[in-house]
């Protein structure tokens, strides 16, 4: 259930950062790419079974 909430939260923390609205062009892809590999690491432990 956590997991679950965790991954639907992060999706959603990464839509809100993509550099495509005017207050976030000079960011580039380091906010959105951060929280990608949080996404990845909390894939990885929901697989594993660590979560």
């Amino acid at each position: 259930m956590l997991g679950t909430f965790l991954i639907i939260f992060l999706a959603l923390v990464m839509l809100g950062i993509l550099p495509s609205w005017r207050h976030s062009r000079g960011w580039s892809y380091l906010p959105s790419g951060g929280v990608g590999i949080l996404l990845v690491i909390v894939i990885f432990l929901l697989v594993t079974g660590r979560l």
